[in-house]
């Protein structure tokens, strides 16, 4: 299992004041801590962008490559700040996301099939909506693989994201469960006949309700999902506890799944 930092976010204010400003130097300065947190890719996400700051995301992409050479993934809903962050990758990112909604097929997966590159199909119908039970979320997954593949993409370029709620939702613990269902599901290879992998947002379970929910949640549910194969976590890893934590269920599983 691999740790991405989702911390370059649009919804972190030291982000979000420096893509207004356009200064370098604050996102610079995350990614590295980010770095120094263990983190092995950087999870760009400049947030909600009006047509004439789409440029913001280069912006974001060039600020990072001057400092880190890790693998970045683009991060977000809109097809024209994914182009954007695109142009200026000095390598070939992953595309996050493609759901069953009309425009993210018919514009995001010809992008990631143009540059080649991988990409998160995230598990939500054509309302934007995650289907609640294990058989709706390996249904949906099987219907965006054969989206992907007739495309012009192969399994290797498909990472898959069962959507993990927010503990605000009625139904946010049955839905944990069914995404680590999934998780194993696709995992094992039973599903496609080869072991598809799978990325999940941890920071999902506790936005905005950090006050409420200690991280011990955050890294039990983490705990379940690399035992259940989880390949990708998207994760806070300026978070102490929750790093270290994180860094010894890695070592664990890779140990018990070798």
């Amino acid at each position: 299992m691999i740790l991405a930092a989702d911390n370059l976010t649009g919804a972190n204010p030291v982000v979000a004041q420096a893509l207004r400003d356009l200064a370098p130097k604050p996102l610079q300065e995350l990614a590295r801590r980010c770095v120094k947190g263990g983190a092995r890719m950087l999870d760009l996400n400049p947030g909600y962008l009006s047509r004439r700051h789409e440029d913001r995301m280069a912006f974001l992409v060039e600020a990072v490559q001057e400092v880190t050479t890790l693998p970045l993934i683009l991060d977000s809903p809109n097809p024209r700040v994914l182009a954007r962050g695109l142009a200026v990758c000095r390598d070939k990112p992953i595309l996050n996301a493609v759901t069953l909604e009309e425009e993210k097929i018919q514009e995001i997966l010809p992008l990631a099939v143009a540059h080649q590159t991988e990409v998160v199909l995230l598990l939500l119908d054509e309302k934007s909506y995650p289907p609640p039970s294990l058989e709706g979320k390996v249904a949906l997954a099987a219907e965006l693989r054969e989206q992907a593949l007739a495309a012009g993409l192969t399994d290797e370029q498909l990472i898959f994201d069962p959507v993990l709620p927010n503990l605000r939702w009625p139904d946010a613990w049955p839905q944990v469960g069914a995404g680590l269902k999934t998780v194993r599901y696709l995992s094992s290879g039973d599903l496609f006949g080869i072991p598809a992998r799978t990325i999940v947002g941890l920071s999902n379970l506790r936005s905005v309700l950090r006050d409420l929910y200690p991280v011990q949640v955050d890294i039990t549910v983490l705990a379940l999902l690399a035992g259940a194969g989880l390949s990708l976590a998207l994760a806070n890893v300026l978070d102490q506890t929750l790093r270290d934590q994180a860094q010894l269920i890695v070592q664990i599983t890779g140990e018990f799944l070798r």
